[in-house]
């Protein structure tokens, strides 16, 4: 059986005046109607200096403008522990700049998203597109309400078709009947009633309908037009009345100011539905064609009324085949000829009403609900299944790695100084120079290709990178610069802490397989020489860093014990500082996230394994684990954590904009937590972070040229980066070498090679993998 959903629904809500509150309010009735046991709460958006006396089902308020209220509504929620949240989107209901104070809010959710967007823009401002690409990057689902909508999605946003659910806007399960009885009710009896609901505004196109007047009156003498809604607030606070009355004005100068009826109120259903049932045609003769969604339209729709509209996209798909007339935008002579023409013709009007209603069964609220509802489970369980492990082995989409590393792109990049930082599109770009953080992950590139299998570089470029190191060595200093201008002048003297242990890392890995013997040497000596420093360094990352060289500088020593002292104190440096920030929710070595974040992990479980050591592999894991629920999506994808978020303390991280150094790291750490624990969900979670690069993340876009092999340097809102540096090229080379060599070591299907008898688990209270 199915157990009951919390879910919470953000919007507008009644009693509000709006389309979004009145959608919000009924879905969240209908959905909480759906099932037994469904808990269904609104979180009400609240405009600028308003309140409203919200019924009981609004739990929670956040105004518009407060960027505290979205964090506290986040954080309530995540605390009411709801399995959904559904998000009605309209960019006007949202502070911030194009409404993009509410990711804010759906950044630090715990739980899946699903959106649906009332108004998709085909050609949004900057600003519009960055907010909404953000939006359907914390989404697991996103639903719209016309074909359109998925086509736009997928043109415009490049939104994976599996992503979008289309669910028609939801109806009132009203019976048919004319409109006689109705009526007799409303004091419309022997009149042709031709009806627009709506909140009042300048882009309905009433002006129209009021100049058409004239000509539907010569055929139909007794019609009358019913202008039925309040003007819209934000109007009303802008300009007072001033539109409504000129429109009454307008309706004065053709001479229709008693067939033209203006009704200044914002209705109740009931109401509204026995307004439209009194109608015999419903028009809608709005301006703009971009209108995704018209919840009049459907009510009117749905209870079987002949329709005449302008072609915006909601009305184009809902009227087509019969069910509906549609007239050309602003065309006065043909809105009143058709109107005309079916308040005349009662015959064709009777079948394009039955036409309507048959057609629109399918869209009753009752099963709109149970659509949205099975949405609701369908994300529940794909997280629970996640947090269980069985979606893992599924979701990655790679199935044989490339055959060959492609290093063609690399090889542009370099000079025979070293690698340049950064490029242009693919064009290097020697206005940033070099560092040695880059001429030093090559050097690991470097290391990587000595493994069987591999294609190794040419001794050349091998030198090339070796002697960029040993230049980036000041011994004065005892510490590596990292910044050298295009012309070989080093723009410091000393670097930082992470370029020091970078360098490091990179020295230790070429003392231990690089295939030149004189070279391992070399770069054992100066490991040796620059490695004191790195026992007064503060940075948790320096300390990563070194202790991955250290693991391969003493793999290939036959011993040193104050090398292996020193893996000793910083290992246990990084544990201490994970034990005084670590909360249950927050398991981390800081208070806030950053770069390469997974080598922490790695370089404790590596160091673990190498000394036997079970509290630093235990707290690597539980660290690791913790780390990939932040970067796995509720669908599956490996999301990064985005340097937007950089610096942001103890929140759920932005998804953008996410670099590929990240997933180069992840792929690492999870491939050392497999060796140390052989779950079949580290090598699932390295093979996601691997797709990410090839197409598997929140925009579906590939980030590499595999035959040129080259890397996109990142993933923004709503593209790819064009531009294609150094940084990037060697974390594909990298994250490509992990992944072969995680094919070479078996099979699928086979278990990893464990390199300790025993496994290291962590502790029971730690966050579910």
């Amino acid at each position: 059986m199915t157990p009951p959903m919390r879910l919470a629904f953000i919007g507008n809500s009644l009693p509000r005046r709006c389309g979004i509150a009145t959608f919000t309010s009924d879905l969240q009735q209908a959905v909480a109607a759906s099932r037994p046991g469904t808990e269904a709460i609104i979180v009400a958006m609240t405009d600028r200096g308003q309140s409203y006396a919200y019924p009981p089902a609004v739990q929670m308020q956040i105004q518009d403008e407060s960027l505290d209220d979205y964090v506290r509504a986040a954080d309530e929620l995540n605390a009411g522990k709801f399995d959904a949240v559904s998000l009605q989107h309209e960019f006007g209901i949202f502070g911030g700049d194009a409404g993009g104070h509410v990711v804010t809010l759906l950044s630090r959710l715990k739980m899946p998203i699903v959106t649906t967007l009332h108004t998709i823009l085909s050609e949004p401002a900057p600003s519009q597109r960055r907010v909404l690409n953000e939006i359907v990057a914390l989404s697991s689902k996103v639903i719209v309400m016309a074909e359109k909508g998925r086509e736009l999605l997928r043109a415009t946003y490049a939104v994976p078709a599996e992503k979008i659910e289309l669910i028609p806007h939801g109806i009132p399960d009203a019976a048919y009947a004319d409109s006689s009885a109705a009526k007799s009710r409303r004091g419309f009896t022997g009149q042709s009633t031709i009806l627009t609901f709506g909140l009042l505004s300048k882009n309905k196109g009433i002006e129209v309908m009021i100049d058409a007047m004239p000509a539907i009156l010569d055929r139909a003498p007794h019609a009358v037009y019913v202008v039925l809604g309040a003007t819209h607030p934000n109007l009303v606070r802008d300009q007072g009345e001033a539109y409504r009355e000129s429109l009454v004005a307008r309706a004065r100068e053709r001479g229709v100011e008693k067939q033209v009826l203006f009704l200044d109120q914002f209705v109740d259903t009931p109401t509204l539905l026995d307004f439209i049932s009194m109608c015999d045609v419903y028009v809608t003769p709005y301006l703009n064609e971009s209108q995704m969604t018209s919840g009049t339209l459907a009510y009117s729709f749905g209870m079987g009324k002949a329709v005449v509209s302008t072609p915006y996209w909601h009305a184009r798909e809902l009227l087509a085949d019969g069910r509906g007339v549609l007239v050309p935008f602003n065309d006065v002579a043909a809105i009143g000829k058709e109107i005309a023409g079916l308040l005349t013709d009662d015959l064709r009007r009777e079948r394009m009403r039955k036409r309507a209603y048959k057609s629109s069964r399918s869209m009753t609220w009752e099963r709109t609900a149970s659509s949205y509802a099975a949405v609701f489970e369908n994300v529940r369980r794909g997280v629970d299944e996640e947090l269980n492990g069985v979606r893992n082995e599924a979701t990655p989409m790679v199935t044989n790695p490339p055959p060959l590393v492609c290093l063609d792109h690399f090889e542009l990049m370099c000079d025979d100084t070293g690698l340049f930082q950064h490029a242009i599109h693919s064009v290097p770009d020697r206005l940033h120079g070099y560092c040695v953080d880059d001429n030093a992950r090559a050097l690991l590139v470097a290391a990587a290709l000595n493994a069987p299998g591999e294609q190794p570089m040419t001794e050349t470029q091998c030198m090339r990178f070796a002697a960029f190191v040993q230049h980036a060595w000041n011994p004065d200093r005892k510490r590596f610069r990292n910044f050298m201008s295009f012309d070989r002048r080093w723009l410091e003297e000393v670097g930082s802490e992470d370029s020091h242990g970078r360098s490091l890392w990179a020295l230790g890995e070429c003392a231990r397989s690089d295939a030149n013997p004189a070279r391992r040497r070399w770069a054992a000596a100066l490991f040796l020489e620059a490695l004191p420093a790195a026992d007064a360094f503060v940075s948790p990352r320096a300390w990563s860093f070194t202790l991955l060289g250290l693991d391969a500088y003493l793999r290939a020593a036959t011993t040193n014990p104050w090398a292996s002292g020193l893996r000793s104190r910083l290992a246990e440096r990084l544990v201490s500082s994970l034990k005084s920030v670590e909360t249950p929710d927050w398991v981390w070595f800081e208070k806030s996230l950053a770069y390469e974040n997974a080598r922490m992990p790695q370089a404790l479980i590596i160091s673990g394994i190498a000394t036997n050591d079970r509290s630093f592999v235990a707290a690597g894991l539980r660290s690791l684990r913790w780390l990939m629920t932040l970067q796995t999506t509720p669908a599956g994808c490996f999301r990064p954590v985005g340097s937007q978020s950089f610096g942001e303390e103890m929140c759920t991280p932005r998804p953008f904009d996410q670099q590929p150094v990240e997933a180069a790291a992840t792929i690492s750490a999870c491939r050392t937590a497999w060796r140390a624990d052989p779950d079949p969900r580290w090598r699932a979670d390295a093979l996601r972070a691997f797709s990410w690069f090839l197409g598997r993340n929140d925009l579906s876009i590939p980030l590499v040229d595999v035959d040129a092999g080259s890397c996109s340097d990142g993933l923004h809102p709503d593209r790819a980066n064009e531009n294609r540096g150094a940084e990037s090229v060697v974390s594909w080379l990298l994250a490509l070498t992990e992944i072969r060599e995680l094919y070479r070591v078996g099979n699928p299907a086979m278990k990893p090679k464990v390199i300790r008898e025993s496994r290291f688990d962590a502790p029971t209270t730690s966050t579910t993998h």
